[in-house]
């Protein structure tokens, strides 16, 4: 039972919690960062590039094996370096917002945390003026 019962407390405990939602939120975010890569930006630059579709850029190693029935027997070798393309944006995108959300993020702490002003420091007592006093006036001696 006490494995069980520690098991239960770091489970619950509350940076576990909020570790759990934040990589729910993060994949869900991931998804979307990557369909609007997909979707949206990658095609006008294909299309800069001459109607081009990264995810069908590879090279080719060995062609497929096909029969005479026209059924693949095997799958040709190729180097999918447009996938790669893809991916690499997606990861550059999916850093540069999440940077942008941790910089949001931080400035809104700032403004939250007001300066702390120093209190002044309280008056002299009537005995710190008159020991002031007595030591200007030795000084002027």
């Amino acid at each position: 039972m006490k494995l069980i019962d520690e098991f239960k407390s770091f489970a619950m405990r509350g940076n576990v919690v909020d570790m759990a939602v934040g990589i729910i939120i993060g994949g869900a975010f991931g998804r979307i960062v990557s369909s609007v890569v997909a979707d949206v930006i990658m095609p006008p630059i294909g299309l800069l590039m001459g109607g081009v579709s990264f995810t069908d850029l590879r090279i080719v190693l060995k062609d497929p094996v096909i029969d005479a029935a026209g059924k693949i027997i095997r799958q040709a070798v190729a180097i999918s370096y447009g996938n790669f393309i893809q991916t690499t944006v997606d990861f550059l995108i999916i850093t540069f917002a999440i940077f942008m959300m941790i910089k949001a993020m931080n400035s809104m702490k700032k403004k939250e945390v007001a300066p702390v002003e120093e209190p002044a420091p309280p008056p002299p007592t009537n005995q710190e003026v008159l020991l002031a006093e007595i030591r200007d006036l030795l000084k002027n001696k």
